[in-house]
């Protein structure tokens, strides 16, 4: 039996009173088993960085309980609960928070000299080195480029050896270029770290590359939770969808416990996953659609009423010969040179790719 490390009973946090509360998260129910890695995901204002500062200790819930290891987190006294952040929990926030006036390599063990224990130096220089900071230990914290001074406070962090990891969105500081070579050395070093790692991002993407379970939440609600895999595979509800970058949601009406009528498209699509009670949409990624003939399965007749050019891929959107509701597909290039697709009369979907929607 897999311990459960974190276990959030219905938690709920509020910010203010009467008319003007505001619900940062209402009857939250997760649990975070040991040694996984699990992302947050959801747009901005959701309650992603909220649910992580009551799991982590730093922000009380006004009702519910988060539980470490059956511990109650509010229950202990100050002194315990800044005690175990400080030893248990390693936090890496936006704000890198080094501080100018003291070394790299005095920031790094910060943590450390507070709590009055020795560096593993051992440990110390391996870190250092698989994060590409040796050379800088000595520099202070403004001689750093931004993806150098990430990885002086992830060093932070990890130098106490904690038991959990919590990043806050911690590359939406870094341009592009920086922010996908930061993310490899964190998808590394969480490769061969022990514990259990929470992610908040609203990036769906790096929420993918990072981490195989994943809670997707929605003003202060959990949508879906399980492995990162199946929750895009199956979304189950249209706002879940579009966090996963969902395009396509096309309204329908279901007919049988596998086949659904596209609401304006006069088609019928047939699903391999059941189509539940109150189904009202389904998904279907832009990726997934292929030209066919008119008598192919899963067939929707179209009519391509704008092409764009991605750098590795177009963009077609298409409606109904005679209508206005649109799908998006998307089309890989095989060369940069390529030439836009011809415009199709019909697309299909392979049952499998269609995801059943409530909404």
């Amino acid at each position: 039996m897999r311990e459960i490390v974190l276990e959030a009973r219905a938690v709920t946090r509020t910010y203010g009173t009467g008319t003007g509360a505001t619900h940062a998260l209402r009857g939250v129910d997760v649990e975070i088993e040991q040694g996984r890695f699990t992302a947050i995901i959801g747009a901005s204002g959701c309650g992603k960085s909220t649910l992580l500062q009551a799991l982590g200790g730093l922000d009380a819930p006004t009702s519910g309980k988060v539980l470490l290891e059956g511990q109650d987190l509010y229950a202990l006294p100050d002194a315990a609960l800044a005690r175990l952040r400080r030893t248990r929990l390693g936090f890496v926030f936006q704000a890198f928070h080094l501080l100018p006036a003291y070394t790299v390599r005095d920031n790094i063990l910060l943590p450390l000299l507070l709590d009055k224990r020795e560096p593993d130096e051992e440990y110390l220089a391996l870190l250092t080195r698989q994060l590409g900071l040796t050379a800088l230990l000595q520099r202070q914290p403004t001689q750093l480029s931004g993806g150098q001074q990430q990885r002086a406070a992830l060093a932070r962090i990890l130098v106490g050896k904690p038991r959990i990891l919590m990043l806050d969105e911690p590359f939406s500081a870094l341009d592009s270029y920086l922010r996908e070579e930061v993310e490899g050395e964190v998808g590394s070093l969480l490769a061969s770290f022990a514990g259990t790692a929470l992610l908040v991002t609203h990036n769906r993407d790096e929420a993918y590359r990072l981490c195989k379970e994943m809670i997707v939440l929605n003003e202060g609600q959990v949508l879906r939770t399980g492995s990162t895999k199946a929750v895009f595979a199956d979304p189950q509800s249209i706002a879940a969808a579009r966090l996963t970058g969902c395009k396509n949601i096309l309204p329908c009406t279901p007919l049988d416990s596998h086949t659904v009528r596209l609401d304006g498209w006069n088609t019928t699509l047939r699903l391999a996953l059941p189509v539940p009670a109150g189904c009202t949409a389904v998904g279907i990624r832009a990726h997934d659609f292929t030209p066919c003939a008119a008598d192919a399965p899963n067939a929707i007749p179209v009519k391509a009423v704008s092409t764009s050019e991605n750098p590795f891929d177009w963009n077609l959107i298409c409606t109904p010969p005679e209508g206005t509701a649109q799908l998006w597909w998307k089309v890989s290039k095989k060369s940069l040179c390529s030439a836009a697709p011809a415009a199709p009369q019909y697309l299909c979907a392979a049952p499998e790719s269609i995801m059943p929607l409530k909404g």
